[in-house]
């Protein structure tokens, strides 16, 4: 296993909470923040990064991320909310998030959206992500090194490395970019 395909396995591709994973009943604050960081441990880059903190929960229900919480407990649709931020979080600010949930907010508050059914849609689009990621992980790998062989530098280790590490950057740029135009758009039709 190439080095790089020892730390992609790592990075904990495809972690997500599942349906299955959530309870039927609802859980208190403390059993949520123990839930999460059970099911994405694995994902944090330190070991003393906390997934979800109280905080972070208050923070996402004061800024109305989620729909109202009722007697302290969260409810498999939180549950599932809560999961899409912690995804989100990584690319866009909270105010996007805010105005990318809003909808679904509303209308799962309502009681007229089933948003297990859009959480599904939403990790099978997340698996094959993962299984695309792992790809296009060693075409970028295998390009790095062709770049590299054209500079003869003794150095060639580190430098394929910071030329990966810079291509992985502009990748990930181009999609958070991609993501903030079109979520733009849908604030700009809202607002029409």
């Amino acid at each position: 296993m190439s080095g790089l395909n020892k730390q992609i396995s790592e990075l904990g591709v495809g972690s997500q909470l599942t349906l299955d994973d959530i309870p039927n009943i609802d859980l208190y604050m403390d059993q949520v923040i123990q839930l999460f960081e059970n099911q994405f441990s694995g994902t944090k880059r330190n070991e003393q990064d906390k997934v979800l903190t109280k905080t972070m929960i208050n923070n996402y229900a004061k800024g109305k991320l989620l729909f109202p919480i009722k007697n302290k407990k969260y409810s498999k649709q939180h549950l599932i909310l809560i999961s899409l931020i912690y995804q989100l979080k990584g690319a866009l600010s909270i105010n996007d998030i805010k105005d990318l949930l809003e909808k679904l907010n509303e209308k799962t508050d309502e009681g007229e959206f089933d948003l297990e059914t859009f959480y599904t849609s939403y990790l099978h689009l997340s698996q094959k992500n993962g299984e695309r990621f792992i790809e296009d992980s060693q075409i970028r790998e295998r390009e790095a090194k062709e770049e590299i062989k054209l500079l003869k530098d003794k150095n060639s280790a580190y430098l394929e490395r910071a030329l990966l590490i810079s291509s992985f950057v502009d990748i990930s740029n181009l999609y958070r970019r991609a993501a903030e135009k079109l979520l733009d758009g849908m604030v700009s039709e809202k607002e029409h």
